[in-house]
């Protein structure tokens, strides 16, 4: 999770969230070139006073400068678009988490299981243990096995909510009557949080997700015990 001052992203824990930490990077090194670039021709106009009377009104300045943006721009895109395809693919799921917005709280169902379905409400400040996170923590987690492809359909009972976990790269908006899907696969066990991302009432900021990664004998112990 973020912590204070801290202005990067979250430590990825999918493929997908390593993909797009990677994309960012690829931007900053573009944007730290052009910046560079631009910032020492001004200096450099700004400093001397030399006049180069073919620079004045030159048709290869022109060309030059309408086609290198051109050129910096394709390089931008093609990792863009490779990344939007990758992020919208959905690869042979083994679990199906059922995502169900409310106002002010998160019901998840489990497809797969019978009678496996619960609400998640935030804990209290005043219910939280010495070493919960406030605002952040939750009556019941979302346990998921690490290292399987999870697809999660998502939607809403009243308003528009948005299912937000920035470590596993995932933010899909739940909308009434229309059902939204998303996949992920997580690369390493923990406790991972997030929010609504969605301005959707006076509570909007109190329905946090926690999404517990698991082993897979682990989750299946947690299936069948909470079955029962």
């Amino acid at each position: 999770m973020a912590t204070w001052t801290y202005l990067g992203f979250q430590d990825s824990a999918s493929p997908l969230m390593e993909q797009l930490i990677f994309f960012h990077d690829h931007i900053m090194v573009v944007l730290i070139m052009i910046i560079t670039f631009v910032g020492y021709m001004m200096a450099s106009i700004l400093t001397n006073s030399f006049i180069n009377r073919y620079m004045l009104e030159h048709q290869t300045i022109e060309l030059i400068w309408t086609a290198l943006p051109a050129i910096i721009l394709v390089f931008i895109a093609l990792p863009s678009l490779r990344l939007l395809y990758l992020l919208d693919e959905v690869n042979s799921p083994s679990v199906t988490l059922k995502t169900v917005g409310h106002q002010w709280y998160w019901s998840y169902e489990y497809s797969d299981f019978l009678d496996v379905e619960f609400d998640s409400y935030m804990t209290p400040s005043n219910e939280l243990e010495s070493s919960g996170f406030r605002l952040l923590d939750v009556d019941n987690r979302t346990v998921l096995p690490m290292n399987t492809q999870i697809r999660v359909v998502i939607t809403a009972a009243d308003v528009i909510h948005s299912w937000t976990v920035p470590a596993l790269g995932v933010k899909a908006d739940a909308i009434p009557g229309r059902l939204n899907q998303t996949s992920f696969m997580m690369s390493r066990p923990g406790l991972f949080y997030g929010q609504c991302s969605e301005i959707c009432g006076a509570n909007h900021s109190f329905m946090p997700i926690v999404v517990e990664s698991v082993n897979t004998n682990s989750f299946l112990n947690w299936i069948s015990s909470y079955s029962d």
